[in-house]
């Protein structure tokens, strides 16, 4: 992801406690409905991974992943689960018709607004044709720092959609649900699956 240096301070000073609340917790809303219409055996993309989690249950379910996340420490620990994360960004993702699904799980939210459109068509790019794409994120309308100091930009759900169909993705399923996150305030968050 683009690196916003204080958000990913955050993540490598809280990685352990990340760690520790993700692993612990069932799956992340919408993985289901997403491993569900992939091919047997697909090669999946998880930028952002954080610790790992999401990654896992892929490998899990006979899935080839490339995980990656920004925090070398969130990449450390996705190394505990088994996970051949590696650092990097949404920059570093290059090439076409690559990966069966992507999933982007609460990790574009910590983007400048600004860079997400760009983001957005180079992850379309790297998707196969007709190949699945999650994205997660939290509604609203603002860009912030979070009680911990991490960057949030927020969207509306049509502004999601259109960013979503400019980048050449078709909406396909959506999905609202309130949670907790790790500075302890409650959000509305979103996942929406796409065809490429």
């Amino acid at each position: 992801m683009s690196a916003d240096e204080e958000t990913i301070a955050v993540y490598e000073a809280r990685a352990r406690d990340y760690f520790e609340r993700r692993t612990g917790r069932s799956a992340e809303p919408g993985l289901a409905e997403f491993v569900a219409d992939l091919p047997d055996g697909a090669h999946l993309l998880d930028i952002g991974c954080g610790p790992g989690d999401s990654a896992h249950r892929f490998l899990k379910a006979g899935f080839t992943v490339d995980a990656v996340d920004a925090s070398p420490a969130m990449v450390s620990h996705a190394h505990q689960l088994g996970v051949s994360a590696r650092v990097g960004s949404f920059e570093d993702i290059e090439g076409r018709d690559i990966y069966d699904g992507i999933w982007v799980s609460y990790s574009l939210l910590h983007v400048p607004r600004g860079e997400v459109p760009g983001h957005l068509k180079r992850l379309h790019r790297a998707l196969k044709p007709g190949g699945r794409f999650h994205i997660g994120m939290k509604l609203g309308v603002s860009e912030k720092r979070d009680g911990l100091g991490r960057l949030y930009v927020y969207y509306s759900e049509d502004e999601l959609n259109g960013l979503l169909a400019a980048a050449g993705f078709t909406p396909t399923a959506r999905e609202r649900q309130l949670d907790v996150g790790l500075d302890g305030t409650e959000y509305e968050g979103i996942w929406i699956h796409a065809n490429g």
